[in-house]
């Protein structure tokens, strides 16, 4: 497969899907024009090799279900049931895992010096990507990426194209794949693309074997973090008993404190009241040594 690729790294993508993104359509839509025709599948070939190919997908598949890690922010959220959603993917009887969704679109301008990007959602592990890419007259840079919660992985470099196809499977899910025209470099032209991409969804045991990956991978790595919390608790428990036993023994020092405190005050209220009296006796004691008393002048 042309451009294969199999990231194991399973983050989700917060980004929304723009609002311009190219509509689904049926499998039997109309395929943009390009002067060169598109290449035989597997089907087209032989069962043999539709079955080797179907085989390396379930094997790829199982290598990214095999290096699932649950992403942070499903580890650290309260709620229990996003892991969950995330680890069970698609339920089987959904829309997205009966037929190939197809985005298209047929010359489409990029004016010069300005870039159009065409994302795409993907929700279902195991789901098979083919694209081709055709212009009018001239070429333009093309690439794609997968944008995850944690970063964005290039599925294919950016390369200036007048025509191309690929294919490619996509292990990490949910992301959202974008698919860049860049006519940036262009200070002249302006260029018109057309494109056809194709989103297989995954075979419902590719599904299953999946699920019971991820569940397991899941599992290890709950687990071990429940160990983790559990002893990180154990230490929060003792640490709280410690310090609820300092408090205690703090707030019977304070209350003796503030006992303490008290006497102190009224004691030193009294002495202030005393330092006043005595204060004003040694006034009135030295002028009476210095002057004499009254009654004292009047005999003499």
């Amino acid at each position: 497969m042309a451009d294969s690729t199999s990231d194991p790294t399973t983050t989700p993508a917060d980004e929304p899907i723009p609002a311009d993104a190219s509509t689904p359509t049926t499998d039997d839509a109309t395929s943009p024009t390009n002067d060169a025709p598109s290449p035989p599948t597997a089907a087209q070939n032989n069962p043999e090799e539709e079955d080797l190919e179907a085989r390396a997908i379930a094997q790829a598949m199982a290598s990214a279900d095999a290096s699932y890690i649950p992403s942070p922010s499903l580890l650290s959220s309260d709620d229990p049931h996003p892991l969950l959603t995330q680890v069970d993917g698609p339920p089987l009887s959904s829309s997205l895992l009966q037929s190939p969704s197809v985005y298209q679109a047929k010359s489409v301008p990029v004016p010069l010096r300005t870039k159009f990007d065409v994302p795409i959602h993907i929700t279902a592990g195991g789901s098979v990507v083919e694209y081709e890419i055709s212009t009018q007259d001239y070429d333009i840079g093309f690439a794609v990426t997968a944008e995850r919660e944690e970063g964005v992985t290039n599925v294919k470099e950016n390369a200036r194209v007048d025509a191309v196809t690929g294919k490619f499977l996509v292990g990490s899910v949910p992301c959202a794949l974008v698919f860049s025209f860049d006519n940036e470099y262009s200070w002249f032209r302006e260029k018109r693309v057309s494109y056809r991409i194709t989103v297989t969804p995954p075979r419902a045991e590719n599904v299953v074997r999946g699920r019971r990956l991820r569940a397991k991978k899941a599992l290890e790595v709950v687990g071990e973090d429940r160990r983790e919390v559990e002893e990180r608790y154990e230490r929060a428990v003792e640490k709280r008993v410690e310090l609820e036993e300092q408090v205690k023994r703090l707030k019977k020092e304070l209350a003796e404190k503030v006992k303490s405190l008290d006497v102190v005050v009224k004691e030193e209220s009294w002495l202030e009241k005393r330092r006043e009296v005595r204060d004003e006796q040694i006034k009135m004691l030295n002028q009476r040594l210095k002057n004499g008393w009254e009654d004292e002048k009047s005999e003499i």
